[in-house]
Formats: structure tokens, C-alpha cells, sequence
């Protein structure tokens, strides 16, 4: 989690790309009433830089919970392995809705790795996503 400062065209760029909603556990900034954050994927401390490449939106909670970790334990196979990446990594090939989109799986190692590490199914989100789905605004139709 770092403090750079992303310039304001650049932020809105981001926000384009990441459709306004974090890029982990999917929320839309619209639908919580918090802005997310701008997420370095590399964090500063490792070499990122304050680039387009290397960032994207990320909500307060998930910010809060990756911090400047670039990898996690799959609770699975207990090998360390990269987070993912929502940039470049698919989200459908790592994660999948279950419950009707109230919990978050991971499919893959990066995917159980990162639902883990994140807090991806805390109780807060979860009680959130009953309400959203309720509301026709979750899971994501994409």
C-alpha cells in the first residue's frame, strides 16, 4: 500500500479500466459509496513504479489486507504463489461465484492464494454481497 502520489488524469484512466470496482473482490465503488483505491501491483518498496502498467483500483478493505505482498499461501497445496493480478490475469479463469455470487472460490492456486490472503469471503463482504445480490447489483455480469 503505498502513498504516491497518481496524478488525477492517470487515476481516471485506471478507474476506466478497472470499470470502477476493485480488482479483487469485484465491488463497484457506486454500489459501496467509497471510492477505491489506486492499487501499485508492484508495490514502490519492490520497484513499482507510479505508471499505468503497474496500477490499478483496489477497495480500502483489500487494500488494507495485500499491503505490498506480491504472493501468498495457497491454503491447498501450502506453496507460496503469486497474487493475482487483475491487469493481466483472468478473473474467470481464477475465481468463480459460488452461493449465487455471495462467496468468492478460488479455482486456481493464485486464486485460492488471493481469496485467502485478501479476506476475499470476510463477514463484512459477504453480509454486503446478500444485499447487493438482493438488489440486483452483484455478482458482476462479466
Amino acid at each position: 500500500m503505498s502513498q504516491a502520489y497518481v496524478p488525477q488524469t492517470l487515476r481516471q484512466k485506471v478507474a476506466e479500466q478497472s470499470r470502477d470496482r476493485c480488482g479483487y473482490c469485484l465491488s463497484l465503488e457506486a454500489v459501496t459509496g467509497i471510492a477505491c483505491e489506486v492499487d501499485h501491483l508492484r508495490p514502490l518498496n519492490a520497484g513499482g513504479e507510479t505508471v499505468e502498467e503497474n496500477l490499478w483500483l483496489i477497495c480500502g478493505p483489500c487494500n488494507k489486507f495485500k499491503s505490498s505482498r506480491t504472493s501468498a499461501l495457497d491454503p491447498l497445496s501450502k506453496r507460496w504463489v503469486r497474487l493475482f493480478n487483475p491487469r493481466h490475469d483472468s478473473w474467470a479463469a481464477h475465481f468463480e461465484w459460488q452461493a449465487d455470487g455471495l462467496l468468492m472460490f478460488g479455482k486456481t492456486a493464485i486464486g485460492r492464494a488471493t481469496v485467502s490472503a485478501l479476506r476475499l469471503n470476510r463477514e463484512v463482504l459477504v453480509k454486503a454481497r446478500r444485499r447487493w445480490i438482493r438488489g440486483g447489483w452483484h455478482p458482476p455480469k462479466d
